[in-house]
């Protein structure tokens, strides 16, 4: 009652006090600096609050580290992928706004933070650690998000604990197997009514809030800068101030020895969207960088493949109307919509367009090869027609070099952390002159083997493969015409190859599958293979995620075609 002044943040006048005798605004739940010791402990039942000497004295142990919990270094990993997707050009309200409010959200949710404390929680931490433990082993806590903001020291963790125990020192078994205060609980705890945060669900957050203001990154190239290093993830915990002690099970928390995987993280955001209860994201128009026509424009650039087909790509695009906004925008929870890949669903359209085109049966697209060839030796005026065979060994020259340099790169990795752990102050000394000696072993061999000294990381690019049509050699075919193979019919241009075969004749149903299409290289045709294997490749998936994406999108070009009886057994269409 005697604290006056007004939030610095919402302006209200609404102060509350937490556990550690600060002021905290009851609308915004911002922690101010001031305190205020505070005797009596009448009027909150069951709880006990603890003056701002007490806390100090509880946070501050005798190895100089200081007590956290588990999301407060989730929090830590997420404001640095926030800021490293800053540094990578993404909108600066990301982080402060968008990635925040859902992290908010989260931890209300899931009952760690902003929410009455549930019913039976001590007595399971109790059980659990079989001694008593403090009001700090809880999870809940009204001040993580500060670590968030842009004002926020790095190393700032005294943050209040909102709710109370009935008892009042922390349990040491706990402390014994875990750095964090709940790192033991927070393994064993039964998670199934709530998601539980995981590492691979820290780029479920970003790549939420990316889609959510609609950056121009999808989920590959995200994924793609965390294995590049440009996004923290791998070995994260080592930015972790000194403070924070990691030992025993926080390790299996925060500890990554595997790259993120594509569907992974794809479908535990789906998840999120959906247990945040998030309204319809912003809608995804013609405009935007991840509707497929302006997708397509890129992959055809990156692919090396004729700008003439992309007049082709959003003829497909519109007739089976995948760029219409209410099939784009995400609407969680709504089980009735089909969720959207947009990285997958462009290359899969520029498949199915080299399908059309060129029928990439191992023979067809060959004979074409020859006609342009021969077309292109006789006739020097105008563009040159596309060559496929041309075409098919410069990529697969540039494909095979940088698919040898990403497995080499992934096979060297050093999947140690560099910033050496130590859990006290006493081994610091003997953890640090142990590790500078193994790097000048490490150095002393490498220069009397001869290895060279690994580069520096590359610049990020949203290209992994570019061509300039500068180049003398003709390895550019971005300008190179279609002439060769289209034929104007009714006023429209039309393929001169007559035939389709379907990828598949009927869909897979079975949930457990997890494919729409099952596939296996020996049933395909190689150039079929190699254009999949070329998409995977700059998309860091498996063919067969994009091989099931072809398969829907030709069903809802051939449907009428595909639910007739057919008269032969065959899949070519006529």
């Amino acid at each position: 009652r005697d604290f006056n002044e007004r939030c610095a943040q919402c302006s209200e006048v609404n102060w509350g006090l937490t556990d550690g005798g600060r002021f905290y605004c009851r609308s915004c739940h911002n922690v101010t600096e001031r305190t205020r010791e505070v005797v009596n402990t009448d009027f909150i039942s069951n709880t006990r609050v603890q003056t701002i000497s007490n806390v100090l004295r509880k946070q501050e142990k005798t190895d100089g580290g200081c007590e956290w919990y588990v999301c407060e270094g989730f929090q830590l990993v997420l404001k640095k992928q926030a800021e490293a997707l800053e540094a990578l050009g993404v909108c600066p309200q990301m982080k402060d706004e968008i990635l925040c409010n859902f992290w908010r959200c989260y931890l209300q949710k899931s009952k760690q933070a902003y929410c009455n404390r549930p019913a039976g929680e001590t007595v399971k931490a109790l059980s659990v650690c079989d001694s008593s433990t403090d009001a700090d082993s809880e999870l809940e806590r009204r001040s993580l998000l500060h670590m968030l903001s842009v004002s926020e020291s790095e190393g700032d963790l005294q943050t209040d604990c909102s709710f109370a125990s009935s008892t009042s020192k922390v349990s040491e078994s706990t402390s014994l197997c875990s750095g964090s205060v709940d790192g033991s609980l927070y393994l064993m705890k039964n998670q199934k009514e709530k998601l539980r945060m995981t590492m691979p669900m820290t780029l479920s957050f970003c790549y939420m809030a990316l889609l959510w203001l609609r950056e121009p990154m999808t989920l590959s190239d995200l994924l793609r800068f965390v294995v590049e290093g440009h996004v923290p993830y791998l070995n994260v915990f080592q930015h972790f101030p000194e403070k924070m002690k990691l030992c025993g099970l926080d390790l299996k928390i925060f500890c990554v020895e595997s790259w993120p995987v594509y569907e992974e993280v794809y479908n535990k955001m789906l998840e999120l969207a959906a247990f945040l209860d998030l309204p319809r994201f912003p809608d995804i128009t013609d405009s935007c960088f991840l509707h497929p026509d302006m997708l397509c424009i890129k992959y055809l650039m990156e692919a090396n493949l004729p700008d003439e087909l992309h007049n082709w790509t959003c003829r497909v695009v519109k007739k089976i109307c995948v760029g219409e906004v209410d099939f784009l925008t995400l609407v969680p929870g709504n089980k009735s919509t089909r969720k959207v890949k947009y990285d997958v669903l462009a290359a899969a359209v520029i498949v199915v367009v080299l399908k059309l085109l060129f029928l990439l049966d191992d023979h067809y697209e060959w004979l074409l090869s020859e006609f342009a060839e021969e077309r292109n030796k006789n006739n020097k005026e105008g563009g040159p027609y596309f060559e496929f065979k041309k075409w098919y060994k410069v990529i697969k020259c540039s494909l095979d070099v940088e698919q040898k340099k990403l497995d080499e790169e992934r096979a060297k990795y050093l999947w140690r952390c560099e910033k050496p752990l130590f859990y006290s102050a006493k081994k610091k000394s003997k953890v640090l002159k142990r590790r500078r000696m193994v790097v000048n072993l490490q150095n002393q061999f490498g220069k009397l083997s001869g290895s060279v000294q690994p580069a520096e990381k590359p610049n990020p690019s949203s290209f992994q493969l570019s061509w300039y049509e500068e180049n003398t050699d003709g390895s550019c075919f971005h300008g190179h015409s279609l002439k060769g193979i289209l034929q104007e019919k009714c006023g429209l241009l039309t393929a001169m190859n007559p035939d389709y075969w379907l990828c598949t004749v009927k869909l897979c149903t079975e949930k457990l599958c997890g494919h729409l299409a099952h596939y296996r290289e020996v049933d395909f045709p190689q150039s079929y293979h190699f254009v999949l294997r070329l998409f995977s490749f700059l998309l860091r998936i498996q063919p067969s995620y994009i091989h099931d994406e072809v398969c829907v999108i030709e069903h809802k070009l051939f449907n009428k075609k595909v639910c007739k009886k057919p008269k032969y057994k065959t899949t070519l269409r006529k």
